[in-house]
């Protein structure tokens, strides 16, 4: 007998435990993520599918309401569910009831999914159509929530073959900053997470991008930091930090997160030392899959971009596409207002205050 509910904190560990042992879980399906997006306004609403008592599917769903004062309502989204078996369409099907009858409870619009499937799996994309998901074209560059394209490194050959196997230039790079004298660390107290946020806000100065704020990142020190779901990790070169990065782990597979650098000794080529660090860091923690996370899609050497896929794809990493934004509509009317006329509302709005400011 199949059944699928929201569960509580009492819940957690097997929840996490299926998460974490199953061959789709994702560090952006725990419990602790949840949790890590309840601070900017997400709440998490953890559902499994049971059979007989045993969880086969699980699916953590954000919420969050709509900011139109006047309409009750509020969209829901899996960042990279369902974890699920893919190839089981009953299985899909079941879980995704009964979201939607979750959905019903709390007035959702819709469900939008960004799974961490393959876009060459033909068969999961037939049945995400076949339960009324319809997919959205978020371009090729980083239009998505999630990215659609990765990096993906099989690290489970020998650090030597590893190494071997990369291109020319990262190898010496990394060699470069080992004979440069750059150490790396794993960030060990709250200072240590200033210090990563302080060149954080430096590099995207530099390259002109937004960030969250402090809090946000303490808030993933004390839930996934923690509970041992993620490291900091500082470059140092003469008793300075110059670099930082975050990974995530879970089961079988490490991710990138975020990464920074500071304007000096950039020549000493710390990032690249920083991701070998990791990888060795992902191999030693038992993990098989190391994921560079996002790229372009667009591999023109023109494109902006376009150093950030040549930096990843020097560690002889896959470029793996997957299947997309997908949305199961619950309410046309309103996912038409919130598609089509919430957007046009808001640029409005946003223009006119900028005309009474003057």
């Amino acid at each position: 007998m199949y059944t699928t509910r929201i569960i509580d904190n009492k819940e957690k560990d097997r929840y996490n435990s299926f998460i974490s042992s199953h061959p789709k879980g994702h560090f952006l399906q725990l419990w602790e993520w949840g949790q890590v997006k309840k601070s900017t306004g997400w709440d998490p609403l953890p559902l499994i599918l049971e059979e007989n008592g045993e969880i086969r599917g699980a699916l953590l769903i954000l919420k969050r309401r709509i900011p139109v004062p006047v309409i009750n309502k509020c969209i829901f989204y899996s960042p990279r569910g369902p974890v699920v078996d893919i190839e089981d369409e009953k299985l899909s099907r079941l879980l995704f009831e009964g979201a939607q009858r979750v959905a019903k409870d709390y007035g959702a619009i819709f469900l939008k999914i960004d799974p961490d499937v393959a876009n060459s799996n033909r068969f999961f994309q037939d049945t995400l159509k076949k339960v009324g998901f319809r997919k959205n074209e978020t371009g090729l560059n980083f239009e998505g929530v999630q990215p659609k394209f990765v990096f993906r490194l099989d690290i489970i050959p020998s650090e030597e073959e590893l190494l071997k196997n990369m291109q020319a230039k990262t190898r010496y790079n990394i060699r470069l900053a080992e004979r440069k004298g750059v150490k790396i660390r794993q960030a060990e107290d709250r200072e240590d997470l200033k210090i990563f946020y302080a060149i954080l806000k430096e590099t995207a100065e530099r390259d002109r991008f937004l960030i969250r704020d402090y809090e946000y990142f303490e808030q993933i020190w004390n839930l996934m930091v923690k509970n041992g779901y993620a490291r900091f990790f500082l470059a140092e070169y003469e008793e300075q930090v110059i670099a930082a990065a975050l990974a995530l782990i879970l089961g079988d597979k490490a991710w990138y997160l975020y990464g920074a650098s500071s304007n000096k000794y950039r020549s000493v080529m710390p990032n690249h030392l920083l991701q070998w660090e990791m990888i060795r860091w992902a191999r030693d923690n038992g993990c098989s899959i190391y994921d560079f996370r996002g790229v372009s899609g667009d591999l023109d050497e023109k494109n902006p971009l376009y150093g950030l896929y040549r930096f990843k794809k020097g560690f002889r990493g896959e470029l793996v596409e997957f299947v997309g934004e997908w949305d199961q509509v619950y309410s046309p009317f309103f996912y038409w207002l919130w598609t089509k006329a919430l957007p046009l509302y808001l640029k409005t709005s946003r223009s006119l205050r900028r005309i009474s400011r003057g």
